[in-house]
């Protein structure tokens, strides 16, 4: 059985490249396959392999300070979805270019925990009785395989697109409370911050993202799956791949 992880941690990183180099190195030893990559702003991390690698790796990890509360979310399969391991020091470890929407420089925006979004979906309104919009910031190939129902889709192929395509949305959401969405909740944390610096103070982010929500709450309020960007192709909410064999 092969243990599927997804980490990320914004966190002042003032030696990228050294700290790439000792993540690599571990990751190699514990003989993982995924994605490693670490900015000035932090680590976001997609690694498999077996369960001794990985505890291993991340117990490491665990004993620096800076990656102090950082979630570890984790879904098993019986192939190893990653052909290979790759790190990689880059700009930000997702990828936004705006300048209010970066986790260091601005205390976090507000999160909801998934057991709350799952009761206000069932209820059709937050604790004070206002609508709840559930706000992908995911891209429409993500979507495709599945979404949160009645969420707000938008037209975007990247991230960066996201600003231009929610513009046209804005009056209709101020007076709703909105919930902004991902896969494991890098996107929507970035998302989240800069809608609530740009004058939407209305707007919460789901902890932990859509893999956050199936692993504690299960699926109640959403259709389909999620798609990860690896060979297992999806996730339902048991958190069980679409594709869990290799291809021919």
């Amino acid at each position: 059985m092969i243990a599927n992880t997804a980490a990320y941690h914004f966190t002042d990183i003032t030696d990228p490249q050294v700290l790439c180099a000792t993540l690599l190195a571990r990751a190699e030893a514990a003989e993982l396959r995924g994605t490693i990559l670490v900015a000035g702003e932090g680590i976001n991390l997609f690694l498999a392999g077996s369960q001794a690698g990985i505890d291993g790796f991340y117990a490491a990890l665990a004993e620096d300070a800076r990656f102090d509360g950082m979630r570890v979310k984790t879904s098993y399969s019986q192939m190893q979805p990653f052909a290979r391991l790759k790190a990689k020091v880059k700009p930000e470890i997702i990828s936004f270019r705006i300048d209010d929407g970066q986790p260091l420089d601005f205390p976090r925006a507000p999160a909801v925990d998934p057991a709350t979004v799952q009761r206000w979906l069932r209820q059709g309104h937050d604790d004070a009785g206002k609508p709840v919009v559930m706000l992908d910031t995911r891209n429409v190939q993500e979507i495709e395989y599945g979404t949160f129902q009645n969420a707000l889709v938008l037209p975007i192929t990247k991230f960066t697109d996201l600003p231009d395509a929610l513009a046209p949305h804005r009056d209709a959401l101020r007076d709703s409370t909105v919930v902004s969405f991902c896969t494991g909740g890098i996107r929507c944390e970035k998302a989240a911050l800069w809608m609530r610096n740009d004058g939407m103070d209305n707007v919460l982010q789901l902890d932990g993202g859509i893999l956050g929500y199936f692993e504690e709450v299960g699926g109640e309020g959403y259709d389909g799956r999620c798609f990860v960007f690896d060979e297992r192709v999806a996730l339902d909410a048991d958190l069980k791949p679409l594709v869990d064999q290799p291809a021919d």
